[in-house]
């Protein structure tokens, strides 16, 4: 099992980070790895690719709920893009797509954010 991160800073205070491959119990420790300079970090706002994401379990999608809390308590936003139509319902049906915001690659918005 295999996943990539790659961060890409525009700016101290902006940054995009690509991931690509599957997030579950075995790679999700390198995503947060991958995260961790950013969970200390006052007014940033991450964006994160999931657009070569194929595969998410629940281990996943406690990776971001975790980065999500550490982010908000510092003044900091999370965004999502490219989420798979598959992906986005793990989303959905947990109620996460109520709290974090979440885009497709062309930067509309998914569920419950419009």
């Amino acid at each position: 099992m295999n996943i990539k991160v790659e961060i890409r800073e525009t700016d101290s205070n902006h940054a995009k980070v690509v991931v690509g491959g599957e997030i579950d119990a075995y790679t999700a420790p390198k995503l947060k790895e991958g995260l961790s300079q950013f969970m200390d970090q006052e007014n940033v706002k991450l964006q994160i690719d999931l657009a070569d994401v194929s595969y998410m379990d629940s281990t996943g999608l406690g990776v971001f709920v975790g980065l999500f809390k550490n982010l908000r308590a510092r003044n900091s936003e999370l965004e999502l893009v490219g989420l798979s139509d598959r992906i986005f319902r793990l989303f959905e049906i947990t109620g996460l797509t109520d709290i974090i915001e979440i885009k497709n690659v062309e930067g509309e918005m998914n569920g419950n954010n419009v």
